[in-house]
Order: structure tokens, then sequence, then C-alpha cells
């Protein structure tokens, strides 16, 4: 699918047919938006711009260190967009072209921030004047709703310590909850990151706009990423902290459990070889009266007292 943001007059009109390049302007063009495109779609577009077009594949191999290049026609940027999947987190790769002030996206799934901008780029076309001020505003838009993610992990964090301080299924279970939640964490910082350093290396492009505003915009987002980035780190620590205190209740719990049945082993063997002995089959001593047998259980149960006795009070239960 492809969506074309172009200038109707005052008004920012959209077109969703790759054969209407034909009947527009570049200059009247401010972006346009691939979604999961297709053979034609990229075709028409590349024919267009007069730039080539990443696959998916292409976009998903290129190195964290070389997710920024620029020639003579147009800059060429690949970030990973966060979008949850359940309790995990799933990285998908957006590729920026910006060509003579036209923003093109090459993206295969809808996003929600994509689908906030565009609304706001119709309600208010006046704000957006060029692809470089689409492209930031889709930067801030994306480090909110990061930001917005960030939030969810750590109320995940708050609610996980409430159940270990209320002692709620501290089990192997939660541990490997904890541990996901330490993934989507790493996921997390990974894709901020990754933004930081695509937005810096615009900042020193000569090709990226001389828009004074829209370059201050760019630092306060770097200010922001930097803010999350620290926040995501202390969260990570707490997560840490976390997975370190259930080990240790889990290991207690263990060792509560093998001190138990230390103690019932102990408590018994005394009378247990009292009653081993006298079950022999040979002639022992008090063995030809009836009522032996009382006393022997008086002694076995004698021993076991004492034996409770001594633990308790040296505090060894």
């Amino acid at each position: 699918m492809v969506r074309i943001f172009y200038r109707n007059g005052a008004e920012i009109v959209i077109s969703q047919s790759e054969t209407e390049f034909a009947t527009f302007r570049k200059q009247d063009i401010l972006w346009i938006d691939l979604v999961a495109p297709s053979g034609d779609e990229k075709r028409a577009t590349e024919s267009f711009l007069g730039v080539e077009l990443q696959t998916r594949a292409q976009a998903e191999e290129i190195e964290s260190s070389s997710r920024f290049s620029e020639d003579d026609r147009a800059i060429y940027a690949n970030t990973n967009f966060l979008s949850p999947a359940g309790d995990e987190m799933s990285m998908d790769p957006v590729s920026f072209i910006i060509s003579e002030g036209i923003i093109t996206t090459v993206r295969e799934i809808p996003l929600r921030s994509f689908d906030i901008l565009q609304r706001k780029i119709q309600a208010l076309p006046e704000q957006y004047p060029d692809g470089f001020t689409i492209f930031v505003e889709i930067m801030d838009k994306r480090v909110d709703l990061d930001a917005d993610i960030v939030e969810l992990i750590s109320k995940d964090v708050s609610q996980f310590s409430k159940r270990i301080n209320q002692k709620e299924d501290i089990n192997e279970e939660f541990l490997l909850d904890i541990n996901q939640l330490q993934e989507n964490a790493m996921f997390v910082r990974e894709n901020i990151v990754d933004k930081q350093r695509l937005i810096s290396n615009l900042l020193k492009s000569k090709k990226f706009s001389k828009d004074t505003e829209l370059r201050e915009d760019m630092s306060i987002i770097l200010q922001d990423i930097a803010s999350l980035i620290n926040h995501t780190n202390f969260t990570f620590e707490r997560l840490e902290y976390l997975q370190d205190t259930v080990v240790g209740i889990i290991n207690l719990d263990q060792n509560r459990i093998m001190k138990i049945f230390t103690f019932i082993n102990l408590l018994l063997m005394p009378a247990t070889l009292i009653a081993s002995f006298y079950g022999m089959n040979v002639k022992l001593p008090f063995a030809e009266f009836s009522f032996t047998w009382i006393g022997i259980i008086g002694i076995m149960a004698s021993i076991v007292a004492v034996v409770f006795i001594a633990f308790k009070k040296r505090r060894m239960l």
C-alpha cells in the first residue's frame, strides 16, 4: 500500500495510487509512505525519486554502525520500531529516504505513531512545510511511545516488587517472568540507543535541513532519549536486584525444607536405633516381661523429647 501526501493549495491531500506520480510535481509532495509495498508501488516510487528503495531483508541486515548513509541524491536512514507482542517485544525495521525535501518511509506493518501523525498532518497542514519536519515529528512521536513502553515496564517492576514483599507466588515461574521483563528492557534500550545514533548522525549531515528550529527540536529529542536511557538503565538495575532477591528467597525456602528433613532424621534416629535393637531375634534384657514394650516406647518418646528440647534451646529450629 502506498500513501502519497501532497500539497493542494492550503491543504495536504492523500493519494493511494502509484499511477498518480505522473501528475505530481516534486515540490508539492511531502511524504511517500509505503506499507508492505507491491513491486509496482516500489518501482513507481523509485522512478519518481530517482533512488533505490531497500527491501525488508536489506534493512534487517544493515549493521547498527551503518544505519545512516548519504550520497549526492538522498539521505538513507534505518531504525527499528518496537511493537508489543504479548509479553515480548518485536522490532520492526523502518527505512527512511529523504530526497529533495521529500521523505519516503518503507515499512511492513502498521505503526501507531505513523497513524497519529498522518491524521495530524491533514488537520494542521501549515505546520508541515517539507519532509524534514515530518521526519522530526515521526521521531518525536516514536520517542514518546518508547517512553510509554518504559513506563509500562517500570509499573510491572513495581508490581513484581510488591509480590515479593507480600511473598506471593515466589517460584521458578516468577523468576522466568522477571527474566522476560529484563529481555524487554534490553530491547527497549537497544531501540532507544539506535535512534540516538540516527538523530546524532542527521544533525551532523550537511544535507539535512538548515532550519534552526528543526535542529533545536532534534536536540531536544536527543535530550529526551538520554533521559529514557537513564530511566531504562535504572529499571534494568531494579530487575537485577529483584532477580537476586527472588533467587535468595527460593534458596532460603529450599534450605528450610532441607533443614526440616534433617531435623526429622536426627529426631527419630535414637528411637529408630532402640526399636531396631529390640527387634533383633535374640534374647535381650527384660524381653521376657509382657510390659517391656511400654517401657521401650517411653524411652523412645523421652529421647525424642530431649532431642527436640535441645534443638529448641539452641535455636536450631
